[in-house]
């Protein structure tokens, strides 16, 4: 996939805007993933605007989910003052942006402040054009999202991929393309869209492990009984059991690559830790090549100080594994246009 890549434009002078992921709350990891860029825009003198979203507002201007607080986290990230604009289109943006000196920084409020976002409304992606000459899409946990900011800029600007999202692509190729069998998917947590993705999952994988809550969703059918394999639950649905646990690490010791989506329970519960525990010490301690996605499970692997045992560790769940499903994003296609 010969994505454009943020290194092959001179960007010094020119305005950037870079959609970034801000959806968090106290864990920064996902600022901290687009420092190269952020930093490469710097000392090149871009004159660098950030935009990204956090919530679900659906148009509401609530100010508990403004982007105000995350200036601060972003001048730390990149050493360097973040400075703070409480709008994302309209003539003031506009005359604020034009003022940008090359080198520095501009976040825009949250972008699902207005609706056209989420609607992939084409006048507001190219309101949110004309504030920049270069767009880059840094925001990989989003972009399986047809939004304005992820599909709809890039038709206006040239464009191009950030070093994370870049790595993110190449990374995840791998299990596509040279995968060391056999594969198994370790999937779990509470969303029920996870069900489409384990089913279409199984052209991939050797092995699907179902846990989390995702095993209720399927009652007593089991769409692949030869693939996959499903928890069974505590009785208060809240953990797998030790019965199941074994079974997991099991088909997990027999590993060539594995993949992470999502915890086995809730982990943040002292009682309910176990199975997730476990699970990922486990994935942890065979030699296969490791991959994890999605906030949970990078939450959940970082507590249990795991980290430095996984290859990679994604920035998306969702978009993992969308990637790793449909073998692209609407986000990645925008690019390659």
């Amino acid at each position: 996939m010969n994505l454009p890549k943020l290194s092959d434009v001179d960007v010094s002078g020119k305005r950037v805007i870079v959609r970034m992921d801000l959806d968090v709350d106290e864990d920064y990891s996902r600022l901290e993933f687009a420092e190269e860029t952020l930093d490469f825009l710097v000392k090149n003198m871009a004159k660098t605007i950030i935009i990204g979203h956090k919530g679900r507002p659906e148009g509401e201007k609530l100010p508990e989910l403004s982007l105000a607080p995350l200036a601060d986290v972003l001048g730390g990230v990149v050493g360097e003052k973040v400075n703070f604009f409480h709008d994302i289109t309209g003539y003031e943006v506009q005359k604020r942006v034009q003022m940008l000196p090359g080198g520095e920084i501009l976040l825009l409020e949250n972008l699902r402040f207005d609706t056209g976002e989420e609607k992939n409304d084409e006048n507001f992606s190219k309101d949110l054009a004309d504030l920049g000459e270069v767009y880059v899409n840094e925001a990989f946990a989003v972009s399986h999202r047809p939004h304005a900011s992820i599909v709809g800029i890039p038709k206006f600007l040239p464009h191009y991929a950030g070093f994370r999202f870049v790595k993110e692509v190449e990374t995840l190729s791998k299990v596509l393309e040279t995968p060391q069998r056999p594969v198994v998917l370790v999937i779990g947590g509470i969303k029920e869209d996870k069900v489409e993705y384990i089913k279409n999952f199984t052209g991939l994988a050797d092995k699907i492990l179902v846990g989390g809550r995702l095993p209720i969703y399927f009652g007593d059918e089991n769409p692949d009984p030869n693939k996959i394999i499903m928890a069974h639950l505590t009785p208060d649905k809240e953990d797998i059991t030790i019965h199941t646990i074994e079974k997991f690490k099991e088909e997990i010791s027999k590993a060539g690559t594995i993949v992470v989506a999502g915890v086995q329970g809730k982990y943040e519960d002292e009682g309910h830790k176990q199975g997730t525990l476990e699970v990922f010490k486990g994935i942890a301690a065979t030699s296969a090549f490791k991959i994890a996605g999605g906030g949970d499970a990078e939450a959940a692997i970082t507590e249990f100080g795991l980290n430095d045992k996984f290859d990679w560790i994604s920035v998306g769940g969702g978009a993992m594994l969308e990637f790793l499903t449909k073998r692209s994003l609407p986000g990645i296609e925008a690019l390659l246009q």
